[in-house]
């Protein structure tokens, strides 16, 4: 990069090879060099650096097997097919079999590994063989749920089950009316499924399959005395299955009250970032930023892109600048309503607009296939937020890109 503002790429949508040089791995006072986390200490530029460890990735995938070795319904192996999944996931190939033969899973597996699918699967095709099964999978966050809601909907289609999504933005009135009708799998945040707990719209003795899904974001988040309520009002009759891509003890400790001889399945984690390009773009005095970035999203390689902005004013005037410009845009932070944040999340999964302006509520949980870039067009509060935010991009074995401004 030198002195320009940008680097170039090469018309196979490979960077070049040319690396940044700089006279220190740290900024320098100014305000625009500097990105402050929480405790007030500065990321280095060193830590915004990092070439992909792309050619040693490890294959999420069993290649030598197929979905349609399971042991399942013809309806459901429809649908597999339908969404054109081949090779099982190694989280998949591990964890189907043994929730088909019943048992109780401990799986040690992050986001991206295909675990939706690998309980899913099994579960529908339980619900498919026995009327009386009903379901319950309580995860972190709404965007979380809503996944989860999206694939059941694809994967049951035509098994004639229904599904009821429990959470926080949505009417309560709706929810506890599908309830009523008695739905084969609820899927649920903490929070909103303790509300309906406690106004009884909601019976777990009759619930005799539960899922706990990353379990270690919802002990994260604060969930921990939710959960151990949640847990404690469900029938001893049960199948459960628990996924957590780290375990702690808080999270051992729900795991042994939840499950009785367990399967424990680990998938080896790919370490963070190491299948990301990461690169600087420093802006010079007297450039302009947000021309900057205009050259970038205009290149073709930059397909479906997530630009990250510190704050949520930041984030809508951003997106509206683009507009302006023409270009295909949406904007997501806290202060949009949830039915306008589903309905944003779901243009930019169908590639209605291609660039999605955010602030870092879509760092966290949001699971988009094939986002080529992440741009950090405000640097983060912190490197800890930072792995969060490239997180987005380079998933299931892809490599992906990240552009920080500086």
């Amino acid at each position: 990069m030198g002195n320009n503002s940008k680097y170039n790429y090469s018309r196979n949508k490979n960077y070049s090879k040319r690396r940044s040089s700089y006279r220190s791995s740290s900024y320098s006072n100014s305000r625009r060099g500097r990105g402050y986390n929480r405790s007030g200490s500065k990321i280095s530029i060193s830590q915004l650096i990092a070439k992909a460890e792309y050619e040693d990735l490890p294959s999420i995938y069993v290649l030598d097997h197929n979905l349609m070795e399971f042991d399942i319904s013809d309806e459901i192996k429809r649908n597999i097919k339908f969404k054109k999944y081949t090779s099982p996931t190694k989280i998949q190939f591990e964890a189907i079999p043994q929730i088909l033969n019943g048992r109780d899973i401990l799986g040690m597996a992050s986001t991206g590994s295909g675990k939706t699918a690998a309980f899913l699967i099994p579960m529908i095709n339980k619900c498919v063989l026995d009327k009386k099964q009903r379901v319950l999978i309580v995860v972190p966050t709404r965007e979380l749920a809503m996944q989860i809601q999206d694939e059941f909907v694809q994967l049951a289609r035509n098994t004639g089950l229904r599904s009821v999504l429990i959470m926080g933005g949505n009417s309560m009135r709706t929810q506890i009316s599908i309830l009523r009708r008695e739905p084969a799998f609820v899927i649920a945040t903490p929070g909103r499924l303790k509300d309906l707990m406690e106004r009884k719209a909601i019976n777990l003795l009759k619930i005799n399959n539960v899922i706990l899904d990353e379990v270690d974001r919802m002990l994260d988040m604060g969930f921990i005395n939710d959960i151990r309520y949640i847990t404690s009002q469900l029938s001893d009759n049960k199948q459960s299955l628990f996924f957590s891509a780290t375990l702690n003890n808080k999270a051992e400790q729900i795991a042994q009250a939840l499950l009785k001889k367990p399967i424990r399945i680990e998938i080896k984690a790919q370490a963070k970032g190491k299948n990301v390009d990461q690169d600087v773009v420093r802006i010079k005095n007297g450039e302009n930023k947000f021309n900057v970035l205009c050259d970038y999203i205009s290149k073709d390689e930059f397909e479906k892109v997530l630009v990250f902005t510190r704050t949520k004013r930041g984030a809508d005037t951003l997106s509206r600048r683009l507009a302006d410009k023409g270009v295909k845009v949406g904007a997501l932070h806290g202060d949009k309503r949830q039915s306008k944040r589903t309905k944003i999340i779901n243009a930019f999964k169908k590639d209605y607009f291609n660039i999605l302006v955010a602030t870092d509520v879509a760092s966290r949980g949001l699971d988009i296939n094939n986002i080529s870039h992440v741009i950090n067009y405000d640097i983060p509060q912190n490197y800890d937020d930072y792995i969060h935010r490239i997180g987005r991009t380079g998933r299931a074995g892809k490599k992906g890109y990240a552009l920080t401004f500086v």
